[in-house]
């Protein structure tokens, strides 16, 4: 689904878009800074040159004043501030999940394009808010799920869409990252907080794992689950078990473990067909692998990329939507789909049963 900037109804009542000025450059404020702002502006150097920051903002004065300096912008301690003196025209939204919709909301009336890191919200009132005002509001809209832009799992993608590995049996989904404080840098980290996170490591960072699965296998139709906190200091699980079941009826491994711990390397990904098995490495470096009648003990298909290269093309692809008027890769209301998954394991670790993503 595609918000635009201004739009009129023509006489049978579709939306119809007006034709402006294409800018070369877009104007965009940092709304937050955080450890992912930092991915953030490395992409924005990297793939999206046309991006320019111009304002950023943080209740923090000395991260805003640094990051401000780092891209000759200007800081900013209130983003009701930043919107009545800032000299921009789209947000990058990168605050705990329990203040998306508030910023949103507030920058949707202000009449900016908004680029906001997932999960929409934590709860799914919120994120029907939030698409109602961007409805309203006529800009773009876009959900940061960066895993859709994973070189390695487009990758994939198309090597299955070239019937490489023959017809998908099942996949397994392991986000299984030892503790990293990197993270968890604040004085009291948020991400320790359920009721500000609106769960724990399936809503944040599993949702990485969530997408690529909905990309290669379909729509998700149910999941039944366990999950566990042997990560103390989280209030939200650091442990998830999940089988998920797909509206084409086939099945897949979903787990997610941060913990304090060593692991042994598992590739993050296993993706299994009639002909052979896809693998992605373990580790943000990545790398895809090859398993079939002619490569037993593996091919390398792409050398790593890894994660990091992941939000240069997401942040491009938000700014050629701005700038051309062009169609996002995927809409924002696609990410219903990885918080409507994350509720439902909560909802089956509570009941013990299968439960529905989409009821």
């Amino acid at each position: 689904t595609r918000c635009w900037r201004r739009s009129d109804g023509d006489s049978s009542g579709r939306r119809t878009i007006r034709s402006r000025d294409m800018a070369s450059t877009l104007k965009l404020a940092f709304v937050g800074c955080g450890a992912i702002a930092r991915y953030h502006l490395d992409g924005i150097q990297e793939h999206a040159l046309r991006i320019q920051v111009t304002a950023v903002i943080d209740t923090d004065g000395a991260k805003a004043e640094a990051y401000a300096a780092e891209m000759g912008a200007r800081p900013f301690t209130s983003l009701d501030d930043a919107l009545a003196e800032g000299d921009f025209d789209s947000v990058d939204i990168m605050l705990p999940h329990d203040l998306h919709e508030s910023a949103a909301l507030r920058c949707f009336e202000a009449g900016k394009h908004v680029l906001l890191e997932k999960p929409m919200a934590p709860a799914l009132d919120s994120c029907e808010r939030i698409l109602e005002a961007a409805r309203k509001a006529g800009t773009v809209f876009m959900v940061g799920e960066n895993s859709q832009y994973w070189p390695e799992i487009v990758k994939v993608q198309e090597v299955v869409a070239s019937g490489a590995i023959g017809d998908i049996i099942t996949a397994r989904a392991a986000f299984v990252y030892e503790f990293d404080e990197y993270w968890f840098r604040e004085k009291k980290p948020w991400r320790y907080d359920k009721a500000r996170t609106g769960g724990g490591v399936t809503i944040d960072g599993g949702s990485h794992w969530i997408r690529p699965l909905r990309m290669w296998l379909g729509e998700i139709d149910a999941v039944v689950a366990v999950v566990g906190h042997p990560l103390k200091q989280m209030e939200g699980e650091s442990l998830t078990r999940a089988l998920v079941h797909f509206q084409s009826g086939k099945t897949a491994v979903f787990e997610a473990m941060m913990i304090d711990t060593v692991f042994a390397p598992d590739p993050w990904w296993r993706v299994t067909g009639t002909k052979g098995e896809l693998t992605i490495d373990s580790g943000f470096q990545g790398g895809i692998r090859l398993y079939n009648a002619e490569n037993r003990e593996g091919k390398l298909l792409m050398d790593p990329q890894g994660y990091p290269q992941s939000f240069g093309p997401e942040l491009a692809d938000f700014a050629a939507a701005v700038l051309e008027g062009t169609e996002l890769r995927a809409g924002p209301e696609q990410a219903l789909g990885e918080l409507r998954t994350a509720l439902a394991i909560y909802r089956s670790a509570e009941s013990g049963r299968w439960e529905k993503v989409w009821d």
